[in-house]
């Protein structure tokens, strides 16, 4: 009998140091994995504060809090089991899904543009007289989740594709899950938790304004002021960023499917310009790169919208 405890105690403390390990290389794949996510992370989080600008403030938080359980939604119900499936089954349609997803970016960001350019505005905007603000709100959410949704099928695809390559982990389909939704639940919570902050950066400053200290109420009224230009900057890095992002995804796509055209002038023009500029050379290639993925960005998302607008007539809300 004791012997046999003993030998059962001991059999218990192995499987737990096993399964120790496995936490311990699900958060090392995770964190690495994540870690590659960082350019379509700062889009997701560029983007979203453009969905409640203009909005009553009141209404911020609660829209916010919305459009993060749609994320989660996104990544856990939804994304997950299908980048499973997909691994399992069928990794070779991955990049197919994936330039779809580049696609709408690009579209997006194009659409902007065009918009800005004085092109026709399809769908409410918040310059628009709002008759009933409660369908607004849930247009603008299911704007945002739409957009996330997208977003949210890169940074799966991208963590995916690390940890495949991740030779601790790799022919674990369970700790690929776990990974998966590590990340997921981290980048979604950073990002939101981000851009909450960020809308309520100026009531923030209105109530530093009210306090006694003469500091407090400068830094305040600084605060009050500088917001209204980061939300402006914001809008335009993330406009930005679905287009290199949207872009980059197309380029490297056609790429994998055996067509180089936009791949050779791409790298070729980031070496380039990488080897022409010494100690600037990894950001003056990123930008180069990042630059050309966003004109193809822009010429994809005006073709998609002319066709969507001009031929089928589609007016659909963003």
């Amino acid at each position: 009998m004791p012997s046999g405890l003993v030998a059962l105690l001991d059999d218990v403390a192995v499987i737990a140091r096993t399964a120790a390990a496995s936490v311990d290389d699900i958060a090392m794949a995770a964190g690495r994995a994540g870690s590659k996510t960082a350019g379509v992370v700062i889009d997701d989080a560029a983007v979203t504060p453009s969905y409640v600008t203009g909005l009553s403030p009141a209404r911020e938080l609660p829209i916010i809090w919305a459009i993060t359980k749609g994320s989660l939604f996104n990544k856990l119900i939804i994304l997950l089991p299908i980048a499973m499936l997909l691994d399992y089954f069928a990794p070779w349609l991955v990049i197919y899904l994936l330039m779809i997803g580049g696609a709408f970016l690009c579209y997006e960001g194009a659409e902007k543009i065009l918009e800005k350019l004085g092109g026709a505005k399809h769908g409410q905007t918040v310059e628009d007289e709002i008759e009933d603000p409660v369908a607004f709100e849930k247009q603008r959410i299911a704007g945002a989740v739409r957009t996330d949704f997208i977003l949210s099928a890169e940074i799966m695809a991208i963590v995916l594709n690390e940890l495949t390559q991740n030779a601790v982990i790799a022919d674990s389909l369970w700790q690929k899950g776990a990974a998966l939704a590590t990340v997921a639940v981290v980048v979604t919570v950073a990002v939101y938790g981000t851009v909450a902050i960020i809308v309520k950066l100026d009531d923030i400053g209105l109530a530093l304004t009210k306090r006694e200290s003469e500091a407090a109420q400068k830094f305040g009224a600084g605060l009050v002021a500088f917001v209204p230009k980061l939300l402006t900057a914001l809008s335009v890095i993330g406009t930005a960023a679905m287009l290199w992002v949207g872009g980059g995804i197309i380029v490297h796509g056609t790429h994998e499917i055996g067509f180089n055209f936009l791949y050779d002038i791409a790298h070729g023009a980031e070496y380039a310009v990488a080897g022409a500029t010494g100690a600037l050379s990894g950001i003056a290639g990123w930008f180069t790169y990042a630059a050309i993925s966003a004109v193809v960005g822009v010429i994809l998302g005006a073709i998609i919208a002319f066709v969507l607008h001009k031929v089928i007539g589609y007016e659909g809300a963003h």
